[in-house]
């Protein structure tokens, strides 16, 4: 199941996601960043990182207002950590406000919590495993499960809260009515409907973000509502499950406390390093809270909107909780409470020594000392980077350094074989740099002519203009060098740098080109002109010898017509 995903074309090579992902479930390819669903373990971190704000969450808030608008029988069930994120002056308060949205009853995942830690404490008195590692934090749970999968005989063969408290309200209301889970969690999405062992027990998840949004829809305001009472008895203590500790709190009290060492660890980069130690066979009888988000599930990524510190939302939970264990529990039967956690470990195709080199020597890196392992990729080494490129996951280009060297030597070959006068000036008209070209044109090095000022060497009344105006000069003709060279001048003005680029294109010789060809247009249409006028004198000597002849003519053939009429008479 697709949880969270990325938007296309959003991405802008930053590789952030990359960098921040604990397991490295991010492919890139075609430059896109893509979500591995089978590698994720659905923490956010990627999502909270993203510059781009290019993230894809699968919401069910429209499936959840079909429901109400159905008039189907809708029970919420809300994290505890509600108290430290959501704003309001009583809790109760709370309740109206999600009444006014339709739900039927509001009852707390604490009291899903409470039968959690009956489950634990029967664990900690039996006392028959080694370690015990609490199953509330689903991306722990897919954490061990894909990636320390000989760690997962050590998980508490028990079922999160929510999956408990989504259970016990069936059990009370029936099986047809609808339960909504509402919380600060993204992972809780994919074990509630992507997780077969626990199907059925949620219809759908809200976050805490989805849930501010239709209150801003709707027009209700929390702090304006009535003070209603939670459908549930006190769960007392097991409102410390979102805290860090909190569960060690709620399970090991004093009469258990000599049976396990109480460890609570939260932040994935810790659990990993946890879970590193157990490998090694470093801990013994541990009890160990673990927790992905660092500070508990009152920092959950769903809750990030109101940017609230840890230490706040800490001392608003522990406040409205009371230190006593939860009485007259539910009857809820062990299969009820029961999960089976195993081997469902990511088995990725590993590249040959050779295969990994010959990734290296394609990005530049030919020896040990080339592998500059900088992590801009997202991954903490080369090699790290050359085996991800091997299994899919990874580009060539995400190299840098590699990306970077290969421009510049793009831009300096362009620089030194083009025909044309490159200079970048200052604006106090010091030259910055010039090309091979630039540099036979002021007669001078490229390491005396950055010593130096543009002025020296040619007239710069349009480099000083493009520098005050801001504006580029294109395509302007101009002569260098006393007039012996004809240029075509472009001048763009460098923000970044507070310079220009200057350009001269020589077109001397196109324009002896032009000049040979206007000149000999010139000659042309003289030679034409000659021809046509010689060509009227010719016409207008044989018209008057034309008009002789025909005078003369008529004359003799007159004098003919007269000599045979005169010789009838």
């Amino acid at each position: 199941m697709q949880v969270i995903d990325f938007k296309d074309a959003r991405c802008r090579h930053c590789y952030k996601c990359v960098r921040h992902c604990a397991v490295k479930a991010i492919s890139v390819r075609d430059e896109q960043a893509r979500i591995m669903v089978d590698h994720c373990i659905n923490c956010g971190r990627c999502l909270e990182v993203c510059p781009q704000n290019a993230k894809t969450f699968a919401s069910d808030l429209e499936r959840v207002k079909g429901y109400l608008s159905q008039g189907c029988k809708t029970i919420i069930s809300i994290a505890p950590s509600y108290a430290g994120v959501l704003d309001f002056d009583r809790p109760g308060q709370v309740v109206d406000a999600l009444q006014k949205l339709g739900f039927y009853e509001v009852r707390e995942t604490a009291e899903g919590a409470a039968l959690v830690t009956d489950e634990y404490k029967k664990l900690v008195r039996a006392g028959e495993m080694p370690n015990i590692i609490t199953t509330c934090c689903p991306s722990v749970n897919d954490l061990i499960e894909k990636y320390y999968p000989d760690c997962a005989k050590l998980m508490a063969p028990v079922v999160s809260p929510m999956i408990a408290h989504g259970r016990y309200i069936r059990k009370l209301y029936g099986p047809d009515v609808k339960v909504v889970f509402l919380g600060p969690c993204i992972a809780k999405k994919q074990e509630a409907i992507g997780d077969k062992r626990v199907t059925g027990a949620i219809d759908a998840i809200l976050t805490f973000e989805e849930l501010a949004l239709w209150l801003r829809e709707s027009g209700i305001d929390i702090r304006s509502c009535e003070d209603r009472p939670m459908g549930n008895p006190d769960p007392n203590i097991n409102r410390l499950y979102p805290v860090s500790g909190g569960v060690i709190q709620s399970v090991i009290t004093e009469e258990d406390a000599d049976g396990y060492h109480k460890v609570f660890v939260d932040g994935l980069e810790n659990c990993m390093e946890m879970l590193e130690c157990l490998r090694k066979g470093e801990l013994d009888h541990c009890f160990i809270e673990a927790n992905v988000c660092e500070g508990g599930c009152a920092k959950g990524p769903a809750s990030a909107h109101w940017n609230t510190s840890y230490v706040k939302t800490k001392v608003k939970i522990e406040n409205v909780v009371s230190y006593k264990a939860a009485r007259d529990l539910p009857d809820m039967s062990t299969e009820e409470m029961y999960k089976h956690f195993g081997d469902h470990s990511i088995s990725d195709i590993r590249p040959s020594e050779e295969q990994i080199r010959s990734i290296l020597r394609s990005t530049g890196k030919y020896t040990l000392e080339d592998e500059l392992n900088c992590g801009a990729c997202g991954y903490s080494t080369c090699r790290e980077k050359a085996v991800a490129v091997f299994q899919g996951k990874a580009e060539l280009s995400m190299c840098m350094p590699y990306a970077l060297a290969q421009a510049e030597s793009m831009s300096n070959v362009v620089m030194d074989v083009t025909p044309n006068m490159i200079f970048v000036v200052g604006n106090d008209m010091k030259i910055l740099d010039c090309n091979p070209k630039g540099q036979e044109l002021l007669g001078v090095g490229h390491d005396e002519a950055i010593q130096r000022y543009i002025f020296e060497f040619i007239e710069t009344e349009d480099i000083e203009n493009a520098l005050l105006t801001r504006e580029s000069i294109l395509h302007k003709k101009v002569k260098l060098v006393k007039g012996t060279i004809t240029a075509e001048e472009t001048i763009v003005y460098i923000e970044k740098l507070d310079a220009v680029l200057v350009m001269f294109r020589d077109i001397t010789r196109d324009e002896k080109i032009k000049e040979q060809h206007y000149n000999l247009k010139v000659e042309t249409v003289e030679m034409a002109q000659k021809v046509i006028e010689k060509q009227m004198m010719v016409a207008q000597e044989i018209a008057g010898l034309l008009g002789e002849t025909t005078a003369e003519t008529k004359v003799t053939l007159t004098k003919l017509r007269d000599s045979i009429l005169n010789e009838e008479d």
